[in-house]
């Protein structure tokens, strides 16, 4: 399979059908070994979404929320075993630590996202008036809100595991002109997502897979005997949207300065990992309708310069 490689637009891999891909580091950064080949993307990320004879989303359900499932993976689950989940998932941190983390995204993270404002604008387009129900994991302070939002029929429902995330995700609702009635945030982990099967049209993650403490289980890579819950939640023909930071090449400084940097970063980051190989996971998790991935880097965060981006279909 080809990589695209051009100077105004980043390499992208497509992985379609039942695809087993598995991306290593290299200096091309990407070899996918596939059981059925295919055409390259186009390198313009006009058409990144494109997905020939699949629809990008099926028909959505006319009410603006469906109900918090308090049982998550199977009808004998309880509340009390969403919760077991979140604790042993994503430990408690002290309300001070809470809020402060809060803040400070809310505070601290402008240049960063005016860097990524373009791939977000292209990439979240994509979802405007094809999806009605959309779900966020690890809203935060919702910087996301702004580009998808402001459609008249979308309905919102944001996952964090910090509480104090809500004020500022619904004050960033409130921005992007999306109705109160049409937002919910909900006190979760991306592991044990409270919501039925195939119940939304687009789930959403932007920097969350670097803190989830279980990304196997939160992606369901193919070789995880357990159901994947960002797949069980998607409608058929949905979207899975993604930016996240990666881990750099092997062997080269700025691995080994994130490998140097790794444990300080997850006490003070809530978590965040540096050194995952997130466009792996992704690859392996098994969306059937294929997966399109980009490479980029960001240089107002020099340490978590490399980043990953694309879709990925049901």
């Amino acid at each position: 399979m080809q990589i695209l490689n051009s100077p105004l637009s980043p390499p992208i891999l497509s992985a379609k059908d039942s695809t087993r891909g598995m991306v290593r580091s290299s200096r091309d950064y990407v070899r996918v070994g596939t059981q059925k080949n295919h055409a390259p993307t186009q390198s313009s990320f006009h058409n990144l979404c494109s997905c020939g004879k699949r629809h990008f989303l099926e028909a959505t359900a006319t009410t603006p929320f469906l109900p918090i499932r308090p049982s998550l993976h199977a009808s004998g689950s309880t509340a009390s075993g969403s919760m077991d989940m979140r604790n042993t998932t994503h430990p408690r941190r002290p309300d001070w630590y809470q809020g402060f983390f809060a803040w400070f995204l809310s505070k601290f993270m402008a240049s960063y996202e005016a860097e990524v404002a373009s791939y977000k604008m292209k990439l979240f387009d994509k979802l405007v008036g094809k999806a009605e129900k959309v779900l966020e994991i690890g809203i935060g302070t919702g910087p996301n809100l702004k580009y998808y939002a402001g459609n008249k029929n979308v309905s919102v429902y944001g996952v964090d595991p910090n509480p104090m995330m809500e004020k500022y995700a619904r004050e960033s609702a409130a921005e992007a002109g999306l109705e109160p009635e049409k937002f919910r945030f909900i006190h979760a982990v991306g592991e044990s997502i409270p919501l039925d099967d195939a119940s939304v049209d687009a789930v959403i993650g932007t920097l969350v897979l670097c803190s989830v403490s279980d990304v196997a289980q939160t992606l369901s890579v193919s070789m995880v005997l357990y159901s994947s819950e960002i797949k069980r939640v998607l409608r058929p023909g949905g979207a899975y949207l993604f930016i996240e930071h990666v881990a750099a090449e092997d062997g080269s400084i700025l691995r080994f300065v994130q490998n140097v940097l790794d444990p300080l970063q997850q006490v003070v980051m809530d978590g965040c990992h540096l050194t995952r190989r997130t466009g792996e996971y992704i690859l392996e998790a098994g969306f059937n309708g294929g997966q399109e991935i980009n490479k980029i880097s960001v240089h107002s965060i020099p340490h978590v310069s490399s980043h990953v981006y694309g879709v990925a279909h049901k």
